[in-house]
């Protein structure tokens, strides 16, 4: 398998070579050349498997023999024996035709460390094995750090900085990234927007001398590895599912900001899992509802919710999709890509916008709404949501058919987020792991968001 890049410039390059290259060198983000295209008695096959079973297949997809099966099962099986859960991501019924996918029962209870603790395994055995050197860089609006941290904390031969956005995050996500003492991690408050965050990033990772007089590696989610490891739990819920219901039918409501999530589900899609329907629920940060609604793709004015994770303006992954539908025209991408640059704004319209809408459904969530979706699931169901996950509920419920069956993705741990859910006078007890985090001292400096204070801070910390 060898990946290329959205905007056409970069040579198709091997899976280790695309891993440790994050963001592509012409700007554009990196997806295979081919996507592979699985048979019925293959999906039949997959659905006997356990999670770690199923994302060796998966992976093998992709590697390419660049790693040896024998490594390639080990590095799945370290990464998902930290996971709490013997299912890894286990699929809860609530009733009938409404599910929840449970993806946070890894070590910082959120979703991301379904593939940080896949993808920082594999960026120590690279280190390991071609005795190079690894300085990740990365940004989080709030979850994504404190997993990517935790993948690879103390791990010889790697150094990792995130940025986050002072105070816009929730204070556990805050704690799980700032009360880490290891010397391989320094965590940057940026007086800022997440967005201002990521665009550091990318613009870092863009300055290829730069990148690559530091070794830069990429963590976020324009890691292709991220992506990869996020179809897994696509094919495992629905194999759960489906034994479950006997259904033929099966929809996805996956709450998302940066469209990594969701995109996985595409592309998983793509392989040939028969999704019924991916819906998109936004926050009230809703480029992305609006584009599947509308087909604008325009920043709106930045609000803070009670779904921080979710408050993003510029979606990373937006871009892999554009090049998906535009059949994989990585000159109309680039086009896009600058217009969007100079002018703030993409616009399309007819059979192009209705592709979209055959691809997604979207759903835009108001803050009230998503507290009412938390208080009603817990009266309905004595089940707890976190506000990301809310958002994803509330979405199914505006949706999908009456009688379809719909998996949300739940996207944290409810206890992450007690500060909303203490809003509708629901108490609950923190994981022992959480409550621990209170009496330890944080590390963390705060920055300004700029990209020269950024780089200085790498200079010092990555030499």
């Amino acid at each position: 398998m060898k990946y290329i890049s959205t905007r056409g410039q970069v040579s198709p390059t091997g899976f280790i070579d695309a891993i440790l290259m994050g963001l592509a060198d012409d700007g554009g983000l990196l997806v295979p050349k081919h996507i592979p295209q699985l048979s019925d008695d293959t999906l039949k096959q997959w659905q006997k498997l356990t999670y770690p079973e199923l994302a060796l297949e998966v992976f093998s997809l992709y590697v390419n023999n660049e790693i040896p099966r024998a490594d390639l099962k080990k590095l799945v099986d370290d990464s998902y024996a930290t996971f709490r859960h013997e299912d890894v991501t286990p699929v809860r019924r609530l009733d009938n035709g409404r599910y929840v996918l449970e993806l946070f029962h890894g070590p910082t209870f959120a979703f991301k460390d379904v593939a940080l603790q896949f993808l920082g395994n594999l960026y120590s055995y690279v280190s390991r094995k071609t005795n190079s050197i690894i300085h990740i860089l990365g940004a989080t609006s709030g979850d994504t750090g404190a997993s990517a941290i935790e993948g690879v904390r103390g791990k010889e031969g790697i150094r990792i900085c995130i940025l986050h956005p002072h105070q816009k995050v929730s204070k556990v996500q805050e704690l799980q990234m700032t009360t880490v003492n290891d010397a391989n991690v320094l965590n940057l408050a940026v007086e800022g927007t997440f967005d201002d965050c990521q665009r550091i990033i990318k613009e870092l990772f863009a300055d290829v001398s730069f990148k690559h007089r530091y070794h830069l590696r990429a963590i976020n989610s324009i890691n292709i590895a991220r992506i990869l490891a996020q179809t897994v739990y696509y094919f495992y819920a629905y194999f759960q599912v489906a034994n479950k219901e006997h259904a033929d039918k099966i929809s996805f409501s996956v709450p998302t900001g940066n469209f990594g999530d969701i995109f996985a589900g595409y592309l998983a899609q793509r392989m040939g899992l028969p999704i019924h329907k991916l819906i998109l629920a936004t926050n009230e940060n809703n480029i992305l509802a609006r584009f599947v609604n509308e087909g604008v793709y325009q920043p709106g004015a930045f609000r803070g919710t009670y779904s921080p994770s979710m408050d993003i303006q510029v979606a990373s992954n937006f871009e892999r999709y554009l090049f998906y539908l535009y059949g994989e025209d990585a000159d109309t991408v680039t086009s896009l890509m600058a217009q969007f640059k100079a002018e703030g704004r993409i616009v399309i319209t007819g059979d192009v916008l209705k592709r979209v809408q055959a691809d997604f459904s979207a759903y835009s969530v108001e803050n009230e709404e998503c507290l009412n979706t938390i208080s009603a699931y817990y009266e309905k169901y004595s089940y707890l949501l976190d506000p990301h996950t809310a958002c994803g509920a509330a979405a199914s419920d505006k949706l999908a058919a009456e009688g379809e069956v719909t998996v949300v993705l739940s996207t944290a741990h409810p206890a992450k987020f007690d500060e909303a859910i203490r809003l509708r006078n629901i108490s609950q007890t923190y994981p022992e792991q959480i409550q621990a985090l209170f009496d330890k001292p944080q590390i963390q400096t705060v920055v300004g968001g700029s990209n020269e204070e950024i780089k200085k801070q790498l200079v010092t910390f990555f030499n």
